[in-house]
Formats: C-alpha cells, sequence, structure tokens
C-alpha cells in the first residue's frame, strides 16, 4: 500500500502540470470506452450481483450494486458532463492590490492525492476518477468486497484511456484488494496522501475516522427531513413528501422522517398516512400521528428519530410549530438534507436560515440535494462535515486555493 500511495503522490505531481485540454480528452476516452467495453462490465457486474445475492445482501445495497445498460450509459454520461464543465483548476477566485503596490491573487489548485473508500455503487469508481482528473489529483479507489469485480473491469478501462491519452498511468489506481488490513495500512500514508474520503454505512466511516492518520472529509449517514408548515399547500407537500421518500428509497438523500405542523396535522396526516400505505410504506408514528393515522402506524421508538432506513419506512412526527421542526432536526439530524414545504416566505426563510444542514430546500423534494441535480456535473460525495467542504461536492471542491503575489523588488521594512 504504500508503494501504491507514493506512485500516486507522483502522478499527481505529473497531472499537475497537465493542461485541461488533455485531462478533457482523457475524460472522452473514459466515456467511449465504458459503452464500447460495457459487455465485460456487465458480466463481471452480474458475478458480483450473484454472489451478493448468496451472501444475503438485499435492498439498498444490491440496487446500488446492480447495473444495467441505462445505468453504464448514465455513468459514461456523468463522464462526459464532467468532462464539459469550466476549468477549476488555476481560475483565480480574487485579485486585490495592496497599498504598498503588491497584488495578491488567491488562485484555485488541487488538492494532491485522494483516497476514495465506499461500498457498493460502482458509479462512484468512474465519477470520482472523472472528477479527480479533471482538477488534477491523483486517485486510489477502494471499492467495497461486494463490487470487487466490477471495479477492477472499471479501472481496466480507466488504465487504458490513461495510457492511450499520455497521462500518467498511475494517476487512478484501483486497489488490488479489498481486504480490510490493505486498507488499514492505506490510511496510514499520511505522507503522500492528502484527503481520505469514506462514503457508506456506519460502520465504515467510524473505522475509516478510528484507523486514519489522514484528514477526512465524511459522508456520513442520510437522516433527511421534510417539514410540512401550517401554510403548506398540501397537495404540493403530498407530492414532495411522495417523491423524497419513495422515487428512490435506497440513497442517502430520500427522506426518513417526515414532520407536520400541527396546525395542519388533522387534515394533512391521514392523507399523508393513507398514501404512504398505498406505496407501501411503512410508517412509524408518534402517539399523535398514530390517532390520526390510524391502526396501520406502528408506534416509533426514540431510535426511529435517528434512523437512516434506506428502506419503504419512514418516521412522522406532529410538531407544534416551526422552531420545534428546526430543534428535532438539531437534535436527530445528520447534516445532510432538510426540507420545508410552505407558502409562507417568511417561515422559507427562517427555515432556511436556522437549519445547519448542508442542503435545505424549500417547496422541492430531498432527492435533489445531488451534485448532478444542482448544476455540480457528477459529485464525489455529500460531505457532512464542515471542512473543507460542505454538501455535495462536485469539481470545485476536490481544489484548495494558494496566494501568489507579486511585487517589484518590494522589501518589507
Amino acid at each position: 500500500m504504500a508503494d501504491l500511495a507514493h506512485a500516486a503522490r507522483e502522478a499527481a505531481h505529473a497531472l499537475a502540470k497537465t493542461d485541461a485540454a488533455r485531462r478533457q480528452f482523457t475524460l472522452d476516452r473514459v466515456a467511449g470506452s465504458l459503452r464500447a467495453q460495457a459487455d465485460a462490465i456487465l458480466a463481471e457486474n452480474a458475478a458480483d450481483v450473484a454472489a451478493a445475492r448468496a451472501a444475503g445482501i438485499a435492498g439498498a445495497m444490491l440496487d446500488r450494486l446492480q447495473l444495467d445498460r441505462e445505468r453504464l450509459d448514465g455513468m459514461a454520461r456523468a463522464v462526459e458532463e464532467i468532462a464539459a464543465m469550466p476549468e477549476v483548476v488555476g481560475r483565480v477566485d480574487a485579485r486585490w492590490q495592496r497599498p504598498n503596490g503588491l497584488e495578491v491573487t488567491r488562485v484555485r489548485i488541487p488538492l494532491g492525492v485522494i483516497a476514495m473508500i465506499y461500498e457498493s455503487r460502482p458509479n462512484v469508481t468512474t465519477d470520482a476518477a472523472a472528477l479527480c482528473l479533471k482538477t488534477a489529483n491523483a486517485v486510489i479507489l477502494r471499492g467495497g468486497s461486494e463490487s470487487f469485480r466490477s471495479n477492477q473491469a472499471l479501472g481496466r478501462v480507466l488504465a487504458a484511456a490513461l495510457e492511450t491519452s499520455g497521462l500518467p498511468p498511475r494517476a487512478v489506481q484501483v486497489m488490488p484488494t479489498a481486504e480490510r488490513a490493505a486498507l488499514y495500512e492505506l490510511l496510514a500514508c499520511e505522507r503522500d496522501i492528502d484527503l481520505v474520503i469514506p462514503r457508506g454505512g456506519e460502520g465504515l466511516i467510524r473505522a475509516v475516522v478510528e484507523h486514519s492518520r489522514i484528514p477526512i472529509l465524511k459522508h456520513d449517514r442520510g437522516v433527511c427531513h421534510v417539514y410540512v408548515h401550517a401554510d403548506a399547500d398540501p397537495d404540493q407537500a403530498l407530492a414532495i413528501c411522495e417523491n423524497a421518500k419513495v422515487q428512490r428509497p435506497g440513497v442517502c438523500n430520500a427522506a426518513e422522517t417526515f414532520l407536520i405542523d400541527r396546525a395542519i396535522a388533522a387534515s394533512f396526516a391521514p392523507r399523508l398516512c393513507l398514501r404512504m400505505a398505498e406505496l407501501g410504506v411503512e410508517v412509524r408514528g408518534d402517539e399523535a400521528t398514530r390517532a390520526l393515522g390510524g391502526a396501520a402506524v406502528r408506534a416509533a421508538s426514540e431510535a426511529d428519530w435517528d434512523a437512516e432506513y434506506l428502506a419503504k419506512i419512514v418516521a412522522v412526527r406532529v410538531v407544534d410549530d416551526l422552531a420545534a421542526a428546526v430543534e428535532h432536526i438539531e437534535r436527530h439530524g445528520s447534516n445532510h438534507t432538510e426540507a420545508i414545504v410552505t407558502r409562507d416566505a417568511g417561515a422559507a426563510e427562517r427555515f432556511a436560515r436556522e437549519v445547519g444542514s448542508s442542503t435545505v430546500l424549500v417547496n422541492a423534494s430531498t432527492r435533489f440535494a445531488d451534485g448532478g441535480e444542482l448544476g455540480l456535473g457528477a459529485e464525489i460525495g455529500i460531505s457532512t462535515s464542515k471542512l473543507h467542504a460542505y454538501g455535495p461536492m462536485g469539481a470545485e471542491g476536490l481544489t484548495t486555493t494558494k496566494f501568489v503575489v507579486r511585487g517589484d523588488g518590494h522589501i518589507r521594512g
């Protein structure tokens, strides 16, 4: 692992000297190769899926693992979108002149070497590789054992594209083993790796945090809320709740808790609970929700307010007002994504101001908390820690800034 990390460091030095056109050319080749090698990639993925089923993996993790031609084409399109994005590296974010004549600029530069640790999703392999290449960062990719064959196949595509385009061949490396001991060895390579990004379940995050000597940017749990305000349009609120929970329940930006303002609970809670039942969603409610929602509503435990179900289960609580909704989110949220449904502009602004999560939506589904949906291209993850990026991380989140100061013989007195 030390050799792997050191090779990545050398590749990062070389990448930092490449121009944007060469990196864009490489990404276009990656996208084309994903389509050209679709049969081989899907065959390896089918073997992963079969092994996962045999091991008892199901639900959200299996859904995230599985590829088909449509998903693979979506991965290729994401790479193309990243390639076409405006260049970030070398961008001047600020420029000013000091009274003594010194000209100061703050310029975007790559972070260096990224270690990406993740579970299940083969699309993370290509998204992360593309974003790192776009921003002249080297990357080491370590997917879970359940996606090992898929990731090795994708790694071969990436390596071939690097070789034919003249970029450093070790700029993208897929770890050749999924053994946990190798991961822990990698996390000790603090001299060569600049940032670790873990993306997965609570166990994975905890293991990385406990063993890493390298700064970590966490993609943590998605305990996301939709608050239906007293002045919500009930039809709009129902549609948003449905989309937030059911459109794809096994992803981190799916809603896990609905908060209903007491002022409209008598009319809205029965409609919401009925609609969830029709969609096959199990509702776990507080006492007020159970009284209004009928016998199908199960009693929520205290643990339900902190749960990331990633399944057709939702917790529902009636809250007294906006302040109570914010207090609930502060206590039980994971700094991921929260939404308010309301026609009251003042309430919307207050919610947006007081809720500290990385993405706050007004009259829109939590499912929009996604780098692609927000115009960032693909995302390397959604940061739930505030240093140095927060929320969906696109290309800019993989850069930092340096100061360039220009003088004319200036000396300090």
